[in-house]
């Protein structure tokens, strides 16, 4: 593990993302993670050929949503600041929840990644946030489904029927199983609140 982004360096990338992506990660010293993004870029790409989403960027999103699994969670504030990042009081709380950002600023300054809608979907992973994309809905669902714990989350047979009605359903189902128990979360973070109320009317909409 890293604690100053200051540290941090990535050699020889061949220009192949997968491959790049997953060696950075066990040079760092992160495997489960490596497994994990390798699934979630192909189940990102698989929801996105779905729906009509870019199945490359979906696919790339997926490699790079976790690459800053190599700060621990007791630097992630500092290196945030270091790179200039905002961070909410939520954030600052429970860091946890800021590697999607840190994330999304590694795929553009590391691995240079140029597409903003990638810098998006990867910066948003965990929470999502209002007025999604379509691309941060696809990478949102496909981490949720691909995760990265042992054994099987509890809410993929809800959200793989949500899917097969639609991408914002099955969005929506993994939030709503997160805000049904929000008063014992560490956080409740504004955009993942702000996804929540965003999604529930798009729904009632349809």
């Amino acid at each position: 593990m890293i604690n100053s982004y200051d540290e941090l360096r990535v050699h020889d990338l061949t220009g192949n993302l997968r491959d790049d992506v997953y060696r950075f990660l066990q040079e760092h010293h992160c495997p489960k993670t490596a497994e994990h993004v390798l699934k979630v870029g192909d189940e990102a790409r698989r929801i996105a050929v779905l729906y009509d989403a870019d199945p490359v960027a979906a696919e790339y999103a997926g490699y790079l949503h976790d690459i800053s699994a190599i700060f621990p969670n007791h630097v992630r504030i500092q290196v945030s600041r270091e790179i200039g990042l905002d961070v909410l009081p939520e954030e600052q709380q429970f860091p946890m929840i800021i590697h999607q950002k840190i994330s999304s600023y590694m795929a553009r300054d590391l691995f240079g990644m140029t597409d903003p809608e990638i810098w998006s979907a990867v910066g948003c992973h965990t929470t999502l946030k209002a007025k999604a994309s379509l691309l941060d809905k696809v990478l949102f669902v496909a981490d949720k489904m691909e995760w990265d714990q042992t054994g099987s989350p509890p809410y993929l047979r809800d959200i793989t029927e949500q899917l097969h009605i639609s991408l914002d359903h099955a969005a929506f189902q993994y939030i709503q199983h997160l805000w049904n128990q929000r008063e014992s979360l560490a956080v409740v973070h504004p955009w993942l609140q702000d996804a929540y109320y965003d999604l529930r009317d798009a729904i009632r909409l349809k």
